[in-house]
C-alpha cells in the first residue's frame, strides 16, 4: 500500500543522436542493423506469459529489399485471440490494483532501457523492415518513445492529484478508475513509436490491452514486447497477436468486456469500425471509448510575402521525410505567383539532389516506401498525372519495384484546384502545388479550407503578422496540429499535442494528458463527517 504521495522524474524531451560519420552511436547501430540483416526471426504471439508459435505464417522482407527474407511472424485464430482476451481480463485485478507509481515504474524503466541497451535495436529494426533512415528512426523509435514513456509518467501524476474543492464538513475526492473490460489497439507501420504509446498509454492507467500491429511493423513490436517485459510488464497486460482484421474483429467486437478502442489507421477502416461498434452496442458492458487518429491530405500556404527558401525547405522535408509516409506529410501547397520562381528552382534543385536507396548508407535522404501495395497506388497517382491537361510533374515521376519499392520524390503543379492529387489522400512521396494570384491571400485560404476532408495538419509562411493572423483564424477547423513558418511535419511529445479532427480523427492528443484521460473513469466520492440526523430543513419551520 501507498505511503507517500510521489513526484516522478520531470521529463525531458530525449536529445537526438547526430549519427554523424566516426560517431560511436552509428558504428553500434550499424553492426546492430547488419546483424539483424543477416539474421532470421520466428515471431511468437504473446499471449499472457506464452510466446505461441502458429501454423498459419507470414514472411518478412525489407521495403528496400523485398526478395531478402528477414523471417516470418505467426498470425493469430480467433481461439488465440479469445485466450488473448481471457488472459489479459484474468491480469486485469492485480494490474489495475497495483498501486500507480509502480506502473508508472515499469514504463520509466522501458525508457531507460530504450535510451540505453535496446536504442540500436529498437532503431535498427524500425530502419530494417519499416525502411527508415538513420535520423527518421532516431527521432520516431527511440527519441518519441522515450518522450511517450516519461510524460506519460508526469500526465498521471498531475491527472491524480487533481481533486476537487471540499466544504466545511465534508471530503470530496476523485479517482480514476480503469476502464471495466480491455482496450483494443490497433497500430500502424509508420510509426514504431505510436504502436508502443496505443498499448502504454491505456495500460498505464490499469487497463489491460490486446494489440493488433500492422503486418509490416510486427518486426519491432517484437522488440517493444521484449524492452516492455525487461522492465517488468505482467505477463497478460499487453497481448499481441498479429491478425487479419476481420478475424480479431469478429472476436473484440462481439465481446462484452471490450471497453476502448486506441487506433492509428485509415479513415476508411475507422468509420467501419465505429460503425461494426455502434451495430454492437448492446453487447457491452459500458459504451466504449473510441480514440482515433487517421488520415490526413496536409498542406502548406504560403503569403506574398513569405521567404522562398524557407518555404522550399518546408516543402522538401516536409513532404518527402519518410517517404511522404507520415500522416503530418505535406501533400498540397499553395504558392504564390510572385515567389513560385524562386521556390520552383530550389524545391527542384532539392529533389535532383536527395540520394535514395537502402537504410544500410546513411548517405540516403530517401528509402522505399512500406510495401508492393502501397508502391502500386502511389505510382497509380503519379501515372495519373502524367495523363493530364491541367498538370505537369515538374521533378521525379519515376520508380521501379524490382529490387525494393522505390519512387522518385515527385512534385506536380497544376492549374486545377480540385485536381486529383491535390485532393485525394496519398500517403507518399507525391507533392501537388496550386499557384495563386498573390492578391487571392483570402480566396485561397479558403479553398485550402473546403478541399479537402482531411484536418491533421497545415503550415502557413508568411513575414506579414496581419496574414498570420488571419489565415490562423480562417483555418482553424483545417488542422489539428497548426504551424507557422515550419514545415507540417515533427510534432513532440510535451511541446505539440498531436491529433487532427473531420476525417483525420478524434482529437484526442497523442502525447498530451487530454489522451491518457480517455482510458480511465472518474469516480467522485464524498464523505459527510457528520451525517444529518432529521430531515427536515430550516425552511419548514
Amino acid at each position: 500500500m501507498s505511503k507517500g504521495i510521489f513526484n516522478v522524474p520531470k521529463p525531458i524531451n530525449e536529445k537526438v543522436k547526430s549519427y554523424i560519420k566516426g560517431s560511436e552511436e552509428r558504428k553500434e547501430l550499424m553492426q546492430t542493423y547488419l546483424e539483424m540483416n543477416n539474421s532470421k526471426v520466428n515471431i511468437p504471439l504473446y499471449i499472457g506469459n506464452k510466446e505461441i508459435l502458429t501454423d498459419n505464417k507470414k514472411n518478412i522482407s525489407a521495403p528496400h529489399d523485398h526478395k531478402n527474407s528477414l523471417g516470418q511472424f505467426s498470425m493469430a485464430d480467433k481461439k488465440n485471440i479469445e485466450d488473448a482476451i481471457d488472459n489479459a481480463l484474468s491480469a486485469k485485478e492485480n494490474w489495475s490494483n497495483l498501486n500507480w507509481h509502480h506502473r508508472v515504474a515499469i514504463f520509466l524503466k522501458a525508457a531507460d532501457l530504450l535510451a540505453g541497451p535496446y536504442r540500436a535495436k529498437i532503431n535498427a529494426a524500425t530502419m530494417l523492415a519499416q525502411s527508415k533512415n538513420v535520423f527518421q528512426a532516431e527521432i520516431d523509435a527511440a527519441c518519441e518513445l522515450i518522450d511517450f514513456l516519461k510524460f506519460n509518467a508526469a500526465y498521471v501524476t498531475q491527472i491524480y492529484s487533481e481533486q476537487p474543492i471540499s466544504d466545511s464538513g465534508i471530503w470530496n475526492r476523485l479517482e480514476h478508475r480503469p476502464l471495466e473490460g480491455f482496450v483494443f489497439a490497433i497500430t500502424p507501420f509508420n510509426f514504431t513509436s505510436i504502436c508502443a504509446n496505443l498499448c502504454a498509454a491505456p495500460a498505464l492507467m490499469g487497463n489491460v490491452v490486446i494489440w493488433k500491429p500492422a503486418a509490416t511493423q510486427v518486426y519491432s513490436a517484437k522488440i517493444i514486447m521484449e524492452l516492455f517485459k525487461e522492465a517488468g510488464l505482467p505477463d497478460g497486460v499487453i497481448n499481441m497477436v498479429p491478425s487479419s482484421g476481420p478475424v480479431i474483429g469478429e472476436v473484440v467486437f462481439n465481446h462484452k468486456d471490450f471497453a476502448g478502442l486506441h487506433f492509428t489507421g485509415s479513415t476508411k477502416v475507422f468509420k467501419e469500425i465505429w460503425k461494426n461498434i455502434g451495430n454492437n452496442i448492446d453487447k457491452y458492458k459500458s459504451f466504449p471509448r473510441i480514440v482515433g487518429e487517421t488520415g490526413g491530405k496536409d498542406f502548406i500556404i504560403a503569403h506574398e510575402s513569405a521567404n522562398a527558401q524557407e518555404v522550399a525547405t518546408g516543402i522538401s522535408r516536409g513532404a518527402f521525410e519518410y517517404q511522404g509516409q507520415k500522416c503530418s506529410a505535406a501533400s498540397r501547397a499553395y504558392i504564390p505567383s510572385n515567389i513560385w520562381e524562386d521556390v520552383k528552382k530550389q524545391i527542384i534543385s532539392d529533389v535532383n539532389s536527395f540520394k535514395m536507396g537502402s537504410p544500410e548508407d546513411p548517405s540516403n535522404f530517401i528509402n522505399a516506401v512500406i510495401s508492393e501495395s502501397a508502391f502500386d497506388k502511389i505510382s497509380s497517382f503519379i501515372d495519373y498525372a502524367k495523363k493530364q491537361d491541367d498538370a505537369e510533374i515538374i521533378v521525379g515521376g519515376n520508380f521501379n519495384k524490382s529490387i525494393g519499392y522505390f519512387i522518385e520524390p515527385t512534385i506536380i503543379v497544376t492549374t486545377n484546384p480540385k485536381f486529383k492529387t491535390i485532393s485525394e489522400e496519398i500517403f507518399g512521396p507525391v507533392i501537388t502545388i496550386y499557384v495563386y494570384n498573390e492578391k487571392d491571400w483570402i480566396k485561397t485560404l479558403e479553398l485550402v479550407d473546403k478541399t479537402s476532408d482531411y484536418a491533421l495538419t497545415g503550415a502557413v509562411f508568411s513575414k506579414d503578422r496581419y496574414a498570420i493572423e488571419v489565415a490562423t483564424k480562417k483555418l482553424e477547423n483545417a488542422a489539428g496540429n497548426f504551424y507557422i513558418n515550419d514545415k507540417p511535419t515533427g510534432a513532440v511529445v510535451g511541446q505539440q499535442p498531436f491529433g487532427g479532427s473531420r476525417s483525420s480523427g478524434t482529437n484526442d492528443k497523442a502525447g498530451s494528458i487530454l489522451n491518457l484521460l480517455r482510458w480511465v473513469s472518474p469516480r467522485t466520492i464524498k464523505e459527510t463527517f457528520v451525517p444529518a440526523k432529521d430531515y427536515r430543513y430550516p425552511f419548514l419551520d
